[in-house]
Order: C-alpha cells, then sequence, then structure tokens
C-alpha cells in the first residue's frame, strides 16, 4: 500500500469513528513543549502515578518526543460537547467518556487493518486525551498491570504536545463555542 492509499484509509478509519473534525498534518507542523510534562507533575488532575498512561509511568519525555517525531505524518481529531455552562464538571467528563469510547474504536479499527495485512504495528502511534480513561478505575491503583494494553493510550500533553498550537496548525478550533468543552487525538504514522 503506497503512503497516498495509506493516508485515505487512516482518514477514512478516523472519520469512521465520530469525531466530529479532523485534518492531516505533517510532523513540521505538531508543537512539542517539554512545560507540558509540568502540568502533569503538578498533578492537577490527580492521576500522576495512578494511571499507566500518565507520568511517571508512561515513559521519559525525551523519549516520547523522540519516538512522536518519528513518524512523519499525523491526523489530529477533534470533539466538542455542550456544556451547561463553564463550571459543568460531569459534562466534561461525559464528554471525555465519549471521545475516549470513540478513540478506543479507532484503536479497534487500527488493529484490525493489522490483522488485515494492511498495517503494522510499528507503523502508527495513537494518542489521546487526558488520563486514558478505557476503566473507570486504572489498574494501577491496584498495583496490577493494565487490563487493556491495547487500548490504553498515552495523551498529548504527556508526551509534550502543545494541543492548541497544534490545532491552529492543522486548520482546528482549539476553543468551539461558549460553555464547549473540545478533546483532542492523534493519529502518528509513517
Amino acid at each position: 500500500m503506497d503512503i497516498t492509499d495509506r493516508h485515505l484509509l487512516l482518514k477514512a478509519r478516523v472519520e469512521s469513528c465520530g469525531f466530529m473534525n479532523s485534518a492531516e498534518i505533517a510532523q513540521d507542523s505538531i508543537v512539542y513543549d517539554k512545560s507540558f510534562r509540568d502540568i502533569c507533575l503538578a498533578n492537577q488532575c490527580g492521576e500522576m502515578g495512578r494511571c499507566w498512561m500518565c507520568p511517571p509511568d508512561v515513559g521519559e519525555l525525551d523519549e516520547l518526543i523522540a519516538k512522536c517525531r518519528s513518524y512523519p505524518y499525523a491526523i489530529l481529531y477533534q470533539s466538542y460537547y455542550q456544556l451547561e455552562d463553564s463550571l459543568d464538571i460531569e459534562g466534561m467528563q461525559e464528554g471525555k467518556k465519549q471521545f475516549t469510547g470513540c478513540a478506543a474504536d479507532l484503536t479497534e479499527l487500527l488493529y484490525a487493518m493489522q490483522e488485515e495485512g494492511m498495517l503494522q504495528r510499528e507503523d502508527y502511534m495513537q494518542l489521546g486525551v487526558g488520563a486514558c480513561g478505557i476503566c473507570d478505575t486504572c489498574a494501577k491503583r491496584e498495583n496490577k498491570p493494565c487490563r487493556y494494553p491495547m487500548l490504553a493510550l498515552p495523551s498529548m500533553e504527556a508526551c509534550g504536545i502543545f494541543v492548541s498550537e497544534t490545532a491552529k496548525n492543522a486548520g482546528l478550533k482549539y476553543i468551539n463555542g461558549e460553555n464547549t468543552v473540545t478533546y483532542f487525538g492523534m493519529l502518528l504514522f509513517r
């Protein structure tokens, strides 16, 4: 499969998962900023050290950035969700849950492509939003291995990606209206 066919097929797979928008973006348009790991380390979300896909367990930042940079192409995808108001935490959590479900659907489609011989595992890397969110409670909290290692995704921020600047470079809005929350994910590929 040539790269043009792969681009088209992967974009179609992303679009089939129910994300509202997506855009292809070249590696040199992805903005990396190591200070985003500092946000993780400040542990404002409470997941650091409590989720396999969060620091420190997700991996060293320089290694993650190098791995992301090894993929020349990416598809940035997003969905946004209406909130009652800017303090609607339940609405934000529900939106993240829906977004994570769509990301899991994409992961399953990518694995199906592998089984069909259309894609190799080393040909792509998928990134999600925030703490993984596949499980209601990460197995890390119970000192157990990840329950779904094939579905678990590190976040873009944990990999040092400056999401708002990358979204701007991809032509996607970071804020999609008053009383909304927008979530992003990324599929890097070669």
